[in-house]
């Protein structure tokens, strides 16, 4: 049949089983929002901002892992896009990002609304396309698919002429080619030593990254955590990939891990890094990261190994397939004295906070309780970010969505949207600071518009949290930006923005405000006022070993 460039958008994402767009229409695109019209079985959600749009889209990806999709017009609209896009390539989020540019004959003329965002978002995608002639179309988006979900996953951009959307050709309409792991990286000699170490070994460990919930492996993990008989700890991104209420799992690594995660690292003999990349935030000085150990890395992508942290061995491939391959080739493994000694760290450094008053990690707790460990918990970026990583006990995988890599202050609350979009069945929370608030809390009237019904809860200090833990912590307390002397009340914004607003400033205002949440069916948001002191802990100083963790007991 014969279609126009953009009714071929929107038949190619009809076949690769799209049922969402996130998105905010303008000229250039005027004739794929068009198309969208006449196909109501794709529905759009109009954000208030297209930066929403783009996180709505991670946050609809992470939670399903399907690809997510959002559209944007040419000019802002597109550059618009890009922290999103670049968030969602950080953390390895499968993401069609389509946006539409000036006509073929305008470009590189300074048009209006002209901008090479193909050139822009080259770092920050896995692939870049232009499409200026309608015959290419159909084959660019579906490459476009295939490339985000192959592989390690991450974000694709297409970019459209005006004209090629409006030109017509002949479309066929094709089956969406199926995605299949390559096994032939998985080399049997590799297996071969990883067997050798482990069986070797007498005080391994097992560090989780996000790379196994984007294979899916969380039931392979298990399988070989309960074979190799070792403690686990995890990536930020790696939670709910290994449960957090199994009885070996030590929690987080790194800066703010718990100690007796950083210390095990430091005293093992063998640390397996399953689908981690070695994040300066986890390692801290290199030099003298897990120096006692071997290190075995399991990854997808050959660019991670060697890059921050040297390895004594590797195996190249998807972590499912490998496990698969790795797990019935060990013999049953017993590390007795040293879990004992591990599950003694446990005892003698636990995570902590002061009881008096409401506090960050009483919250996390709070909802951990309430919901059983059975939500979706999205975070912005901060200080309530690592202590919903600590005190939230992740069981599942896609359980807990989060910028890891680039750190995206605004994240969370479009995120959420996506991820509740996607999951209607599942209750969604957004965990807020103050400062991400105010970044994209406009998304609030996207929410109130389609009843999405999130709950933000916004743990608020009046401070830049993490920024102002550091500047007290190592700048002498010169508190340079950081302290909101504003009077701005969310509660209000809330309402404002067309959703429920409560203030809290007691646990037991908390209690009462979360149950009112529950019962809810809009979009609602908790102001809950805590102490501008209050601090994440443990900490390791940037660059420092992960063994220097400390914490107030220290102080």
């Amino acid at each position: 049949m014969v279609l126009s460039g953009a009714e071929i958008v929107i038949a190619c994402l009809k076949e690769q089983g799209v049922d969402t767009v996130f998105g905010y229409p303008g000229g250039a695109i005027l004739n794929i929002y068009d198309a969208l019209y006449k196909h109501k079985e794709i529905r759009h959600i109009l954000t208030s901002h297209e930066q929403g749009a783009s996180h709505a889209a991670d946050g609809y990806a992470r939670a399903t892992g399907k690809v997510g999709v959002c559209f944007a017009t040419s000019g802002p609209g597109a550059t618009n896009l890009v922290t999103g896009i670049a968030t969602a390539y950080m953390d390895s989020i499968p993401v069609v990002a389509i946006t539409c540019n000036v006509g073929t004959s305008l470009l590189g003329k300074d048009s209006f609304q002209e901008i090479d965002i193909m050139g822009i978002t080259m770092p920050v995608t896995k692939y870049s396309f232009i499409v200026k002639d309608v015959t290419d179309l159909a084959d660019a988006i579906r490459r476009a698919f295939k490339i985000a979900r192959t592989g390690r996953p991450g974000p694709v951009l297409v970019d459209i002429t005006k004209d090629a959307t409006a030109n017509k050709t002949e479309y066929t309409e094709q089956r969406p080619e199926e995605v299949v792991p390559n096994t032939t990286t998985i080399k049997d000699a590799d297996i071969a030593q990883a067997v050798e170490m482990i069986q070797a070994a007498k005080k391994p460990m097992i560090f989780v990254g996000g790379g196994a919930i984007a294979s899916n492996a969380s039931k392979e993990l298990l399988e070989f955590v309960e074979k190799v008989d070792a403690p686990v700890c995890d990536t930020l991104m790696g939670k709910g990939a290994f449960s957090g209420e199994h009885p070996l799992y030590t929690g987080m690594l790194g800066m703010h891990g718990t100690k007796y995660a950083n210390f095990g690292v430091a005293r093992c003999d063998l640390l397996i890094t399953v689908g981690a990349r070695f994040s300066d935030r986890v390692f801290g000085d290199a030099s003298r990261f897990a120096s006692h150990a071997k290190i075995l890395q399991i990854d997808v992508d050959p660019a991670e190994i060697n890059k921050n942290i040297m390895t004594s061995a590797n195996i190249i491939g998807d972590v499912k397939e490998v496990l698969k391959r790795l797990t019935p080739c060990l013999e049953q493994q017993e590390h007795t004295e040293w879990i004992g000694y591990v599950e003694d760290l446990k005892t003698r450094f636990p995570l902590k906070y002061k009881e008096e008053g409401l506090t960050g990690p009483y919250i996390i707790e709070e909802i951990y309780k309430a919901t059983k460990g059975d939500a979706i918990i999205c975070t912005e970026v901060g200080q309530h970010q690592m202590w919903a990583a600590q005190y939230y006990k992740y069981s599942k995988p896609r359980t807990l969505l989060t910028s890891g890599g680039l750190g995206t202050m605004g994240y969370g609350l479009g995120a959420s949207m996506g991820a509740k979009v996607a999951m209607p069945e599942k209750r969604v929370i957004n965990i807020a600071g103050d400062g991400c608030f105010r970044m994209n809390m406009n998304e609030l009237a996207t929410a109130a518009r389609y009843q999405i019904p999130i709950i933000e809860i916004v743990i608020n200090n009046h401070v830049l949290g993490m920024v102002h833990q550091w500047q007290e912590l190592f700048y002498e307390r010169r508190y340079s930006s950081t302290v909101f002397h504003d009077k701005a009340d969310f509660a209000k914004v809330a309402e404002a923005l067309g959703c429920k607003g409560i203030r809290v400033t007691t646990k037991e205002e908390f209690t009462k405000a979360l149950m009112e949440a529950f019962a809810c069916d809009g979009p609602v948001v908790l102001d809950c006022q805590i102490d501008c002191e209050d601090k994440v802990f443990p900490m390791v100083p940037a660059g420092a070993p992960i063994e220097n963790a400390f914490d107030q007991d220290d102080l």
